[in-house]
């Protein structure tokens, strides 16, 4: 029996193709954003993580976030802040606690993210407002299914 929310084969492995080669090429992006920052790509999304948070960040946090064990997170940061870019605090409401506290402002490499930005702009140009609202919903949907299968899963 099938319902209308079926996916034929055919979309299905074209959408596969259209994941995988987005993937790849995100990734062969922050390989190259990370080593021009003198990090891993581990390492520079972990501290986009950081960086998105809204205050400072426990490596628990990091870890749950990332999907990476404790024990990763804890070479990463020791790897961030020999680099720079972040320093472990004490929690002023809990001093057994450590924080990850980011110390570099975005502007320091944000010239390496303009090309990114651009082609973000170039491509929902060729889109109107409405389809704007699909494709959000899109990406909305396979970072939350994503999320729950990778990180949580």
């Amino acid at each position: 029996m099938t319902s209308e929310h079926d996916v034929p084969a055919d979309v299905l492995e074209r959408f596969g193709f259209y994941a995988r080669e987005t993937s790849t090429l995100t990734i062969l992006f922050h390989s190259r954003v990370a080593e021009q920052m003198g990090l891993s790509p581990t390492d520079e999304k972990c501290l986009d993580l950081a960086m998105r948070a809204d205050e400072p960040i426990t490596a628990g946090k990091i870890a749950e976030l990332s999907g990476l064990s404790t024990g990763a997170v804890t070479g990463v940061i020791d790897r961030l802040e020999k680099a720079g870019y972040v320093r472990r605090v004490r929690d002023p409401h809990d001093r057994r606690k450590v924080l990850v506290e980011v110390t570099v402002a975005e502007e320091r490499f944000g010239h390496l993210f303009v090309g990114a930005q651009q082609t973000l702009q170039e491509v929902l140009a060729q889109f109107t407002p409405a389809e704007w609202a699909v494709l959000e919903r899109y990406n909305k949907t396979v970072i939350d299914v994503f999320r729950r299968r990778v990180i949580d899963g």
